[in-house]
C-alpha cells in the first residue's frame, strides 16, 4: 500500500470520526438487528434454550451495560451495534469488549433478568441463600479476594472478579452466569468451595421454573438510544470525567485508610515511603499479581503521586506497620489491573 493511499485512508477515517462525534446518538439509526453484536445475543438465547429455559430477555441498546431495576430486560452499549462507533469507543476509553467479554456480561445480565422476570428475590429461600434483595447498594465496597463464598465471573474495575460480593442481586446474577456458561465446569471447579450450595440452589431453581411463564413484571427501557439526544462527543466528555472521578476516589480513599490524619512535628511524608520502598514493593507486586515490572511500577507511581498530592503523612516508628498496609494496597490494585487491564484516574 502506497503512502498516498494510507494518507487518504487516514483522512477518510478522520472525516467519518468527526461527523459521528458531532452527531446526536438518537440520529445514528442504531439497531440491534443486523448489528455486529446480534450474534452474541442469539448465542445467549441458544445457551438458555440448551438449559431448557422458556424465558428469553428482551435486549435493547442504551448507554451502557445493565438491567433497569426489577425490569427483565438487558441494556447493552450502543457502540457495539456499529463497528465505527466501537472504534471511537476504543479510541476514547482505551478498551472495547471482545466477543468473550460480551458473552460474560450478557450471561451476568441474563441472571438479573431471570431474577426480575420470575421475581425470585421474593422467595424466602432466595433471601436465605443470597441475602436481602432490598439491601442498599454501595458504590464502594471492600471485597475479600480470597473468599470462597462467591463465584468468580466478571471482572469490574476496581474490584477484580469479586463483583458477586457487592450485593445479593449481583451475587445471584454472577452465580447464574457461571451456571449458564457452557463447559464452565462449575461442579468440578467449585466442588470444595462453600459457594457450591449457591450453584446447586440455582441449578434446582432453574429446573423448577424453566418451563413456566414469567410473572409479567413491568418492562422498562432506561435511556434507549432513541431518547439519547446528546452529541456523541458530549457523551464521551461526560463519561471520561465520570470514570476519572470514580477511579481517583477509590485510590484516594484507600490511601487515606493506610495513612490516616496524624499530628506532630516529626511527621514523615507518605510519598517518601513509596520511594524508599520502591524495589521491595515492586518485587512483591510482580510476585503476587504476575504483572510485568513496567505495569507494577506504574501502579506504585500512581500511589506515590496521589499520596504526595494529598500530603499524607505517618508517624516515625510506624514504618513497619505502614509497609504491610502499602504492600496489601499495591497488590490489591495490581490484582484488579491484572483482571481488568485498566489503570485509570
Amino acid at each position: 500500500m502506497s503512502a498516498k493511499t494510507i494518507h487518504s485512508l487516514v483522512q477518510s477515517w478522520e472525516t467519518v470520526r468527526y461527523e459521528l462525534l458531532n452527531s446526536r446518538i438518537s440520529d445514528l439509526n442504531l439497531r440491534l438487528a443486523g448489528s455486529p453484536v446480534e450474534p452474541s445475543v442469539r448465542r445467549l438465547y441458544r445457551e438458555m434454550e440448551a438449559k431448557g429455559m422458556r424465558f428469553k430477555p428482551d435486549v435493547y441498546l442504551t448507554d451502557g451495560w445493565g438491567c433497569p431495576d426489577r425490569s427483565p430486560v438487558i441494556g447493552i452499549p450502543f457502540y457495539l451495534a456499529d463497528e465505527r462507533l466501537a472504534r471511537i469507543e476504543e479510541e476514547q476509553t482505551g478498551e472495547i469488549e471482545d466477543g468473550k467479554r460480551i458473552m460474560t456480561l450478557l450471561r451476568h445480565e441474563a441472571g438479573h433478568a431471570v431474577n426480575y422476570a420470575y421475581r425470585l428475590w421474593r422467595r424466602p429461600s432466595w433471601e436465605e441463600m443470597f441475602g436481602r434483595f432490598t439491601r442498599p447498594y454501595r458504590d464502594v465496597f471492600r471485597p475479600d479476594h480470597l473468599s470462597r463464598e462467591y463465584v468468580k465471573h466478571i471482572s469490574v474495575y476496581p474490584y477484580g472478579r469479586t463483583y458477586a460480593q457487592k450485593h445479593p442481586d449481583e451475587d445471584f446474577a454472577e452465580t447464574f452466569a457461571v451456571w449458564l456458561t457452557p463447559r464452565s465446569g462449575w461442579r468440578t471447579r467449585y466442588r470444595t468451595w462453600p459457594v457450591m450450595r449457591k450453584l446447586l440452589y440455582v441449578n434446582g431453581l432453574m429446573k423448577e421454573i424453566r418451563r413456566r411463564a414469567t410473572e409479567h413484571p413491568r418492562v422498562r427501557h432506561l435511556r434507549p438510544v432513541k431518547s439519547m439526544t446528546l452529541l456523541l462527543a458530549d457523551h464521551y466528555g461526560k463519561k471520561a470525567e465520570r470514570y476519572r472521578r470514580a477511579a481517583r476516589g477509590y485510590v484516594d480513599d484507600r490511601l487515606r485508610e493506610v495513612f490516616p490524619p496524624a499530628r506532630g512535628e516529626s511527621l514523615r511524608p507518605a510519598s517518601a515511603l513509596f520511594r524508599k520502598l520502591h524495589s521491595r514493593l515492586l518485587e512483591r507486586v510482580v510476585l503476587w499479581s504476575e504483572l510485568s515490572e513496567r505495569e507494577a511500577a506504574a501502579i506504585l507511581r500512581k500511589l506515590e503521586i496521589r499520596a504526595d498530592a494529598m500530603k499524607l503523612t505517618y508517624r516515625p516508628g510506624q514504618e513497619g506497620e505502614r509497609i504491610m498496609d502499602v504492600v496489601s494496597l499495591a497488590v490489591a490494585l495490581a490484582l484488579d489491573y491484572a483482571y481488568t487491564g485498566r489503570l485509570t484516574g
